[in-house]
Parts: structure tokens; sequence; C-alpha cells
């Protein structure tokens, strides 16, 4: 004892968390031993009801030793990379546990959710949890507010990083951040994980924190608007079919000129050149842009810069393959996009999210069915990408959905109800964890009763348990690993190992700080672009334009030149033909004047000579 009184005398601040720690694993262990005592001997007196003393009389003398077999059990899962659910040596599972155990235990890696609850209480011995395989088959996480889908996904988000699988998450309010500390222990926390089998070790995930163009706490990703597309954009402009047919031509003709529309100032001189004189004849053959369209897109366009848009749109554009990374011990790293400064702009950054959907799957190779998904994107408040949506924006979504699992990434929608995700994308999920949901109002009843109708059969009367399901707590069925749905289970989940708390300021700020990506992203880099390059040309129309101008005006002045030369010297002929005329008549006169004298002496001397006569 004398060891045990020092040890208060000047302990440490681990020390005391440490021996806090174990006084509450003491009491879970005692509380599990009595639990299991309980139900043993409940399971005796049942089998000595239903059929005589001989298959009762071993259970009625094991429950004075129960405490020792629950002791021991408490090595029992093992958070490894490829966690396999360990049953613990309490009685096995009967009737429908039993069957919920045997859909649960799969050859390969498990992803672990929780436990199964029979009777509002966890069955330890029947665990529930995901195959590694079929996590690229997709899923649904789906609950009212306050049900826990958040603490379910940072639950999913440990065990997949933990069996070395990059994750993606979504943060919209800053929840999740806490991924990157360590999990504090309490009574209350290792009573609940004490009592579902789960060996809680308090553990960090290496995380990677982005922010949408810097906006927020992060490093900042950013897309070139060719990257992006007509479809997406129209999604966040929030145009109809006819103005996203139009911003696509603008696009393909951008495309076909070589003019790279990096930002949105490069995408509003297109427009702007397309509809001015200079512009118009260049989409005359492919439909033409009229002026009213054009000038509704570029509404659009300056209401998105007025809400700070313009810093997602850029180079460097974000490489996804920085997606896929992995810790140097192994672990999935865990890509959280912090939300929280754009979170009153859900367009924008549900849309960037399937931006970066569609980039995978772009980019990735076909794996076919690896052991484990490359990796496994979360996509937080799903309902937001399919508001409003066009028709070819869901097709779209719906494709990628379908083929990006031969990529090997895994799709998750986190939603508040199944009826938030189209009809054509649920039927490609494989896995779904349900929390409770409400009914207050004749459509939430419309879609409770929907909900309940997509379960496999079970003997459940899920309309009734979807809506007395506590917070923690879901019905879970999965796909196994051939392809068949698991029995559906009432479940309770697991406890993260991570903080429930958001990460402290400074200790975002730093681990920002320390990212090994954050040097080639930080700068933006504005080259040239769209915007220059028609700039340049219309500089170059305007100095053509003067140029002929100038040449006009010269040509004019030129000729107006030659003309008063050539009126000058008509004048200067007419001049000379009048003084050519004064010089013929007088020289003409002074002619007649000696041919009249000399002809009159001619005819004088004629005269004398015909008639002889003397000269007068």
């Amino acid at each position: 004892m004398s060891d045990s009184d020092a040890a208060p005398t000047s302990p440490s601040a681990s020390e005391l968390a440490a021996l806090r720690a174990q006084a509450a694993q003491a009491a879970a262990d005692a509380a599990a031993a009595k639990a299991a005592a309980a139900q043993a001997a409940l399971e005796a007196a049942e089998a000595a009801a239903g059929g005589g003393a001989s298959p009762g009389a071993a259970p009625t003398d094991d429950p004075a030793p129960a405490p020792e077999p629950t002791a021991a059990p408490e090595p029992a899962p093992d958070p490894a990379p490829e966690p396999a659910p360990q049953p613990a040596p309490q009685p096995a599972p009967e009737g429908y546990a039993a069957d919920v155990a045997a859909g649960y235990t799969f050859e390969g890696g498990t992803l672990p959710v929780g436990a199964f609850v029979a009777d509002d209480v966890a069955v330890p011995s029947a665990q529930v949890g995901i195959p590694l395989s079929m996590m690229n088959r997709h899923g649904l996480v789906a609950g009212a507010t306050g049900t826990g889908k958040t603490k379910t996904l940072q639950v999913l988000t440990e065990g997949l990083s933990a069996a070395g699988v990059p994750v993606f998450v979504a943060d919209i309010k800053g929840d999740l951040s806490g991924l990157a500390a360590a999990g504090a222990p309490n009574e209350k926390l290792l009573a609940r994980t004490a009592s579902i089998g789960q060996d809680w070790v308090a553990t960090a995930s290496p995380v990677e924190f982005l922010s949408l163009g810097g906006v927020g706490t992060g490093v900042p990703v950013r897309t070139t608007v060719t990257d992006f597309g007509p479809l997406l954009l129209s999604k966040v402009l929030g145009l109809n079919a006819t103005q996203e047919s139009s911003l696509g031509l603008i696009m393909h003709w951008a495309d076909t000129q070589g003019l790279a529309l990096l930002d949105l100032k490069d995408l509003q001189s297109t427009i702007a050149f397309l509809v001015s004189d200079d512009g118009k004849d260049e989409l005359k053959g492919i439909g033409g842009l009229s002026a009213a369209t054009a000038g509704v897109i570029l509404r659009e366009i300056v209401s998105l810069q007025s809400q700070g848009a313009d810093a997602f749109f850029g180079e460097p554009a974000f490489d996804v393959n920085e997606l896929l990374r992995t810790s140097p011990d192994g672990r999935g790293i865990v890509t959280a996009l912090e939300l929280p400064g754009v979170q009153d702009r859900p367009a924008l950054f549900s849309t960037f999210l399937m931006w970066l959907l569609a980039e995978l799957f772009q980019e990735l190779p076909e794996v076919g069915d690896p052991d484990k998904p490359k990796l496994v994107f979360f996509f937080d408040e799903a309902h937001l990408l399919f508001h409003e949506a066009s028709p070819d924006f869901l097709t779209q979504v719906t494709q990628t959905v379908r083929l990006i699992r031969s990529k090997g990434v895994g799709v998750f929608f986190v939603t508040q109800s199944p009826k938030d995700v189209p009809a054509d994308v649920l039927s490609q999920l494989g896995s779904r964890v349900q929390h409770a949901l409400r009914a207050y109002t004749p459509d939430d009843a419309k879609a409770l009763r929907a909900a309940a109708r997509t379960f496999p059969t079970s003997p459940y009367d899920l309309e009734k348990l979807l809506t007395s399901l506590g917070t923690g707590e879901a019905v879970v069925t999965v796909l196994g690993e051939k392809g068949v749905p698991t029995p559906v289970a009432w479940t309770r989940l697991r406890a993260p190992q991570s903080s429930m708390e958001p990460l402290p300021a400074a200790d975002l700020a730093a681990a920002v700080a320390a990212s090994p990506v954050g040097a080639r992203y930080a700068q933006p880099v504005d080259r040239e672009s769209a915007y220059e390059m028609l700039t340049a040309r219309a500089v170059k129309a305007d100095q053509d334009r003067a140029a002929a101008a100038q040449a006009k005006q010269d040509a004019a002045e030129a000729k107006e030149r030659a003309d008063e030369a050539a009126k000058e010297a008509r004048q200067r002929e007419k001049e000379a033909q009048a003084a050519a005329k004064r010089t013929e008549k007088h020289t003409s006169s002074a002619l007649d004047s000696i041919l009249r004298s000399v002809g009159t002496q001619l005819g004088r001397e004629i005269t004398r000579s015909v008639f002889g006569t003397r000269r007068r």
C-alpha cells in the first residue's frame, strides 16, 4: 500500500489522466461482468423453463465465475489496420442475434461499425461491420439532425485510416477537425465502449486540412474554369437549360481557339468579346450567342464574384492525386476540406465536391475490385448537391457514381433523409447506416414509410424502430463479401477514438503550416490566359482599325490633292487653249491681212499685165 499511497503525492498531469482512465476502465469491467452474469442467469432460466434441468444445469452453475470470463474480453477487437471483430467469451448469441453475428462475419478485412442491439441491450458477441472489399460499392449515412451522423462519419473515417485507406471528408461546420487529436476518456465513454465490446484507445489520425481558395484555415484548393466545365459552373451560377447550353457553347469556342479560361475574368472577357462587333461572326456557324443570354450569364458571374468566388478559380489547380496518400506508418491520410468559411454558399462548395469526384473519375486507372478501396469519399450535406439540379447534371452524377467503383473509389452520401438523394443514385449504394428519422408532418411520415420499405426483410417494425432509435444508434445493412445484403441490424455504434471537439484554432493553424503540400498551393499564379490574349487581340484590332482609318484618310487626302492638281492642270490647259486660240486668231488675222495685201498686189500686177496699164 505504500506505493499506492505515495503515487498521488507528486503526480504529473499525464499520470493523473492515466489513473483516471484505469479507474474508469475498472468500473467498466465490473459493469460488464455484472451484465454478463445477469445475461447468463437469464439464459439459464430460459433454458430450464424450455425443456428440462439438464440443459439448464450448466448455466446455473456458471453465474458465480462469470466475472472471470468477462475480465478477459477487454482485449477484444484490436484496432489494427484491418481489424476483425473478436467475439468476447460470453454466451453465444441466439436467435436473430446469431443470424446477425453470422451475417457480419467476413473472411477479409472489416471496418467495424458497432454491436448488435437486442431489446435495447448491446450484444458484444454480435459485431456489425462493413467488408473493406465492398466499400467501393458506396453507401448512405442518413438521419435527422442530432442523431449522431457526424460521429458515425468520424468512426468510419478513423477505421478506414487505420486500415490504410485514404479518406476525404467535407467538414461543413468544423466538427471533424478533432480527427487530428486523440480523444479524452471518461467514465461514461468507457462504460459505453465496454458494453459494445470496443477496445477503446485514444488515437489521433493523420489529417491534411484544405480550404476552398484559402477562405478559412487550410491549404488553398483551386481549379480553373476550363477544368470545372460548363455543367458544374451552370449549377453554381443557377442557370437554366438555355443559358447552360450557351455557356457550353462559349467554353467550346474558347477550347477550339486555345484560350485558357483560368479564372472568372477570363470567362467574362470571352463572353464580352463574343457579343462585340469583332466577335459576333465567330459563333454564327454553331448557333450564335444572344446578347440577352450573355447579359444574364455576366450578371450571375458578377454576383458570384461579389461572394468572393474569385479565390476558388485560378492556378495552381489542385491535383486530386493528393487525396490518395498514406502516412509513413501505413495509415491512410484523412483529407478534411474545411468549409465553415463558405457554409453560406452551399451551391458552390457542394458543386466543388462534385468536381473533385469527377476529377478522380477522369484521373484514376481501372483497378476492378481490390481488397480495399483506394479512397473513400464522404459527401456530407449531400442534399445540397441535388437541390435544383438540371437533368443533365443529375445524369452526370449518376454516371460518375456508377462507374467510379471500378476505379477503387467508394462514395458515401451523408444527409438527413434518403429522399434527399435521387432514386437513380440511391440504387447504386450498397451500404446503409440509417439513424433515427422524425415524422412530425405528413411529408415526414410518407418519407419514413418509404425509407422503411427499402430495407431487406427483417423481424423489425422498421417504421416504429426508426423513430425510436437513440443518439449513436442506427439500423444497418451492408453488402457482404459475396454481394448479398447482410441482415438488418439495430446497431449501437462505436465511439470515436479521436477528439469529439473541434481542433483548437492554434493547433489547426500549426497543422496547416506543417503541411507537406502547402508550399505547392499557397501562392496563386496568374499566367497568360483568355483575358490577356483577348485584350491583346482587342488592342491589335484597335491598332489595325486606326491604321486602316489613317490609310483611308491619307488616300482621301492624296485623292483630294490629285483632284486639285488635275483641276489646276485642266485650268491651265483651258488657259493655254484660250491663249492658243487668241494667238491663232491674231496670226490668222495678220496672215489674212498679208494675204489680202499680197493678193491685192498680185491682182494689180495681173491686172496690169492683162490690161497693160500702168501702176497707180
